[in-house]
C-alpha cells in the first residue's frame, strides 16, 4: 500500500509499472538492461476520494495526460529497484501536495501611520534630490 495520508491509500494494483530501457550515455549495459520505470497511475479508475481526483484533475501538473493518466518516467538511478522506489516516492509527493488545504488569505491593509511614514520618507529623498540640482544665483 502507498500511504498518502493516515487515512489515504493506494493498492499497488492501480499503480502499473513497467520496466524500459534508460535514454543517455551509459555504455553497453543501457542497450542491454531495462532499468528505467514507467509509472502509470489512472486517476479516474482509482480508489482516490472525489476531491482528491477532482484536485489532481485542476492541477495542470505536465506529467498529467489529458484522459487523467499520471505518467512518472524514472531513470536516475543504475537499478531497477532504486528507479521503481523514486517512482513511488515522486507519485506520493505528488498525491500529497493534492491532499493539503491551502488557507485563506485575509487581505490587510498597511496602518494609517505606516503610510505616513511611507509619504514623509517620498518627500524626504525627493527633497534630497531637488538639492542636487544646480545652484542658481
Amino acid at each position: 500500500m502507498l500511504e498518502i495520508t493516515k487515512r489515504t491509500a493506494i493498492p499497488p494494483s492501480e499503480i502499473e509499472l513497467s520496466a524500459i530501457r534508460s535514454q543517455g550515455a551509459g555504455g553497453q549495459n543501457v542497450n542491454k538492461v531495462a532499468t528505467a520505470i514507467h509509472l502509470r497511475f489512472d486517476i479516474n479508475a482509482s480508489s482516490l476520494s472525489p476531491l482528491y481526483k477532482e484536485r489532481l484533475l485542476n492541477l495542470g501538473d505536465s506529467r498529467i495526460t489529458k484522459d487523467g493518466v499520471i505518467v512518472i518516467k524514472a531513470q536516475q538511478h543504475r537499478t531497477q529497484e532504486q528507479n521503481k522506489e523514486d517512482a513511488l516516492i515522486r507519485l506520493q509527493q505528488l498525491l500529497q501536495s493534492v491532499t493539503v488545504i491551502p488557507k485563506n488569505r485575509k487581505p490587510t491593509k498597511p496602518s494609517r501611520s505606516a503610510k505616513q511614514k511611507r509619504l514623509d520618507s517620498k518627500a524626504k529623498r525627493g527633497q534630497i534630490k531637488t538639492l542636487r540640482g544646480d545652484v542658481k544665483e
